[in-house]
This record gives C-alpha cells, sequence and structure tokens, in this order.
C-alpha cells in the first residue's frame, strides 16, 4: 500500500515531471543540467505506465521490440550513473526515505518539494543544493517506478567516481566544452579536423576519435578497442548500439552530456522518427536526446548510452506513423525483419 508521499508523487503524468524538470533546470549546476534531462527521457513515465496497465506485459514488450534493461526496479542504485549527483545518492536517497515518513502538504508543487527535499541533503553534505537538485528529482521518479518499498530496500551504494568524474564541477564542464587541438595551423583546415567523443555507458567509459561532419554512429563503428558484442548484444560494431544508420529502428539514441551545440541541427527525418520511437526529444534545434546515426559532429562530444532502446510512440503517446523518403534499402529490410520477428512471436 503506497504512502501519502508515494501517492502524491504518483499523481503527476509525464508533462508534469518534464514541466518540473524545465523549471528546476536553470536550478540545476551545468555539470547536470543536460545529464538529468536524459535521464528522464531515458526513463519515461508513460511507458512505464503503459507497461503497468498492459493486459500482457510480456506481449506488450516484445510488440515494442525493447532491448535492453528498461525497468528502474532493476537499477535503484545504478541507472543514474552518468550525474555527478551520483555521488551523493546514499544521502540524498536516505532525505527522500526520511521525507516518506513525514510528508503531508499534498499540494506542494512538485518543483519546490525536490527543492525542499534537495536542500535537506545538501545540508547534510556540506554542498551546493544545484549539485543534488537533478539527482533528488531522479531519486523522486525512481520511487515512482520502482516503488516506495524496493527504494527502501535498496542499498544506496555507488561505485567511486572515475576518470573525468574525479575532476571538480566546474573543471567537467571545461573539459567537456574543450576541443581537441588541431595543430598549430589547425584554425586553415576545413576538412579532416578529428576530434573526440566521450562516452559512458552502464558499465564502462572511454572515448573514439570522429571526423568534422561525421555521424556519430559511423565513428563509433571504426573503433575495434573491444568484442562490443560481448559488452552489450546490441552492439554489432562500436559502443553505440545499431542496426539501420537510417534512422528506421531507433537504436542508437543517445544522450548528449556535453557538445550538444557542436553537432548539426535536428532535420525532419529525425524529429519525426524520435518521436514515433516514443524518446520525447526536446523540440531544441541542437537537443541533448540524439539518433547517432543522424548526429554529425563539429567538435568534441560528450554521450550517455542508454540501457535500452525500442519504438512505443505510436502506441504509447498516439503519435501518428509518417513514411519519410527517402528510406534506404537496409532500413526497409530493417523495418521488415523486425515487424515480421514481432508478428511470429506474438502468434
Amino acid at each position: 500500500m503506497s504512502n501519502t508521499f508515494e501517492a502524491y508523487l504518483n499523481k503527476f503524468n509525464e508533462n508534469d515531471w518534464l514541466s518540473a524538470i524545465e523549471t528546476l533546470a536553470p536550478e540545476i549546476h551545468e555539470v547536470d543540467r543536460a545529464a538529468t534531462q536524459i535521464w528522464f527521457r531515458f526513463f519515461p513515465l508513460g511507458l512505464f505506465r503503459y507497461l503497468q496497465s498492459a493486459e500482457d506485459k510480456e506481449k506488450a514488450v516484445q510488440a515494442f521490440v525493447i532491448k535492453g534493461d528498461y525497468e528502474l526496479k532493476n537499477q535503484i542504485d545504478t541507472s543514474h550513473h552518468f550525474l555527478y549527483g551520483h555521488r551523493f545518492w546514499k544521502t540524498v536517497k536516505a532525505a527522500i526515505e526520511a521525507e516518506s515518513s513525514v510528508f503531508e502538504n499534498g499540494d506542494i508543487d512538485l518543483a519546490e518539494e525536490t527543492r525542499q527535499v534537495a536542500a535537506l541533503a545538501a545540508e547534510k553534505l556540506k554542498v551546493d543544493t544545484s549539485l543534488v537538485l537533478g539527482i533528488t528529482a531522479v531519486g523522486f521518479m525512481t520511487v515512482v517506478q520502482a516503488g516506495l518499498d524496493n527504494f527502501k530496500n535498496a542499498t544506496g551504494e555507488v561505485e567511486k567516481p572515475q576518470g573525468l568524474m574525479t575532476k571538480s564541477p566546474n573543471q567537467i564542464v571545461k573539459v567537456r566544452a574543450k576541443d581537441d587541438s588541431q595543430g598549430l595551423f589547425g584554425f586553415l583546415k576545413t576538412i579532416d579536423k578529428k576530434f573526440t567523443v566521450n562516452y559512458t555507458t552502464p558499465k564502462f567509459e572511454g572515448k573514439f576519435g570522429i571526423i568534422i561532419e561525421e555521424e556519430i554512429a559511423s565513428a563509433s563503428a571504426k573503433d575495434r578497442s573491444r568484442d562490443w558484442k560481448a559488452t552489450d548484444d546490441r552492439c554489432w560494431e562500436g559502443v553505440v548500439p545499431v542496426e539501420c544508420r537510417s534512422a528506421a529502428c531507433g537504436t542508437c539514441w543517445v544522450g548528449v552530456l556535453g557538445g550538444e551545440e557542436k553537432l548539426s541541427e535536428v532535420e525532419r527525418l529525425e524529429r519525426a522518427r524520435m518521436e514515433i520511437f516514443g524518446y520525447h526529444q526536446p523540440e531544441d534545434a541542437k537537443p541533448v536526446l540524439r539518433l547517432a546515426c543522424q548526429a554529425k559532429a563539429y567538435g568534441n562530444i560528450s554521450i550517455v548510452i542508454p540501457p535500452w532502446n525500442g519504438t512505443f510512440g505510436r502506441e504509447v503517446y498516439g503519435v501518428e506513423h509518417v513514411e519519410l523518403e527517402p528510406a534506404t534499402t537496409s532500413a526497409k529490410e530493417t523495418r521488415t525483419i523486425v515487424k515480421d520477428a514481432v508478428k511470429n512471436q506474438l502468434m
């Protein structure tokens, strides 16, 4: 049985949550501003509630061709690994649990409730509230999707920060904004400029090179440093999961933690496909959620790979399917294969 706090959080729909995050964004430290927006799109409330109410959840998951771990209840302490605030999770989690036991004001604004609990955690940690505001909002949504009892039963333990995340928040922001040097006369180059894509996955971090105007997915495929299939069975080549490279499958969606302004603008194909997939890409010309097969780089960028992918926009959000041309032969074949596979599974 849910308590007053859990019932309060459950009364908000996905638009309410995204609106609250938009309101809080200017108050979240830049190190986690994009990361928080990305996290809420990696774990969409609309999809969770649709599957929760489905007559046959297993069939619904198959129909959406969902691959990977999409459920928050399985990753309560780890889903937010790419937030700087992740290091404060144990204290933030404890603050949320404490709030759940005394909460009474069911009429409080969602953004304001987030601020108040974040301030309590920040005081305990002796850090600025801006550093825990994003992870507090994440904690609230985790309660909604995992359930308060499961939330409380999680240990709250997190791994020690490594690599870039060991630096200060401002240093991380600065590093993410810096481009690789092109040499003494690099400013004269118009082609073959080389940059770096820094990435993080639920299991590890790394980087690969990218040439100016190259799509992220294409650059990822050139990296032979690991047996990618062994790390994630969605990864046929490179760290970015990919199947079609023509915006037909949605497998290659990524969050852009830094450098989104150095990517090409979203074109009509990507915008329409993101809606069909259900990924709730922000309306910006250069948003923090992209299809790696469509986004071209013009500088260093930092991305995070989601732990799952699927196609659910039409059923969950009522998005109308629009056939956009040109679609490559491989893309058409991919759609046919996926459609036939799902049909066979549901028979």
